[in-house]
């Protein structure tokens, strides 16, 4: 272990994001009644320039008129090359309330595109007497965002999740895919007369999952196109999960569900994480560094494994 102790990262759940767009208000009352964890209210991508005025005028009055319950709001703000964000946190700040718990930052590049959401949000948080302070996820969306992104990760003690997104990152990429995540066609091995298809998002979520939890940040994966195909869905979470992401971004209702169920622990898991916790108990009384758990060898890295899941069952309610 390094001398420079590796940070815990938020404690809350993180296991769906569902998103909308800001100038549909008739779907907020239904996200808030949904069972994702988190809840995005879009201002970016999903809003016609000419909407973009009105849509943060929605958003800023459903942040405080629905009951979100307890579930985690964070708002998608226009990019910073674009005429539109400076207002969208500024009036977000001034008018939403301390209801709103994140900002979402859109195709970030370096650690000063974080810098300056920060010291933006920090003179408006003074100015207005906020008591809340107000927490960053960031999207990395380009060749500059994975290029830079452990200096994103380590850019601000605001920042608390940093997603994928696959559609932008492809074309800044030059990537020649219009799929949004998943399996491409053209991107498989050949052996024997037979194809394998491989995943072209791998090398890029390895990245942000290393750089957030160096960090402190929790890593998500972003969003699946295809919305009516569930089983590619699938596929992309469970590898994403795999790799250390804690949740997925849903476009569609029907993807929440299936977010949830692959990105909490199965009974079994936790069953038997709690099974080698009380085994490594039971051999640190006698003076052991390792146990035997069902014929295999648990020591104290078993532990750190078995306590993840254990904490996420816990925060789930399991």
């Amino acid at each position: 272990m390094s001398f420079r102790i590796q940070p815990a990262p938020p404690a809350r759940l993180n296991r769906c994001q569902l998103f909308g767009p800001g100038s549909r208000e008739s779907l907020f009352a239904k996200m808030a009644k949904s069972a994702a964890d988190v809840i995005n209210l879009d201002l970016e991508d999903s809003v016609a320039p000419d909407d973009k005025a009105q849509a943060r005028r929605n958003v800023i009055q459903a942040i405080g008129d629905i009951d979100w319950g307890n579930k985690t709001l964070s708002v998608r703000i226009n990019g910073l090359d674009t005429p539109y964000w400076y207002r969208d946190v500024v009036d977000l700040l001034e008018q939403a309330g301390e209801r709103l718990d994140l900002i979402m930052i859109p195709k970030a590049g370096n650690a000063s595109d974080i810098y300056a959401v920060d010291a933006l949000v920090t003179a408006v948080e003074r100015a207005k007497g906020r008591s809340k302070q107000l927490g960053l996820e960031v999207i990395i969306e380009s060749a500059a965002g994975i290029a830079h992104v452990e200096e994103i990760a380590a850019s601000s003690p605001r920042l608390q999740a940093m997603s994928l997104g696959a559609a932008d990152f492809a074309a800044s990429m030059g990537m020649a895919t219009t799929g949004i995540g998943g399996t491409q066609e053209n991107y498989y091995m050949a052996h024997g007369g037979q194809k394998y298809w491989s995943d072209p998002w791998h090398w890029a979520q390895t990245a942000i999952v290393a750089a957030c939890r160096t960090h402190g940040v929790l890593p998500v994966d972003g969003p699946f196109g295809d919305f009516s195909d569930e089983e590619g869905f699938r596929a992309q979470a469970l590898r994403s999960a795999t790799l250390g992401m804690v949740g997925k971004w849903a476009i569609h209702p029907s993807q929440v569900a299936m977010a949830n169920e692959i990105f909490s622990p199965s009974a079994q898991a936790v069953a038997e994480a709690r099974e080698i916790l009380a085994a490594m108990e039971e051999a640190q009384k006698s003076g052991a560094g390792a146990a035997v758990y069902k014929g295999r060898l648990v020591d104290i890295a078993s532990i750190r494994q078995a306590k993840v899941i254990v904490s996420q069952a816990e925060l789930i309610g399991d």
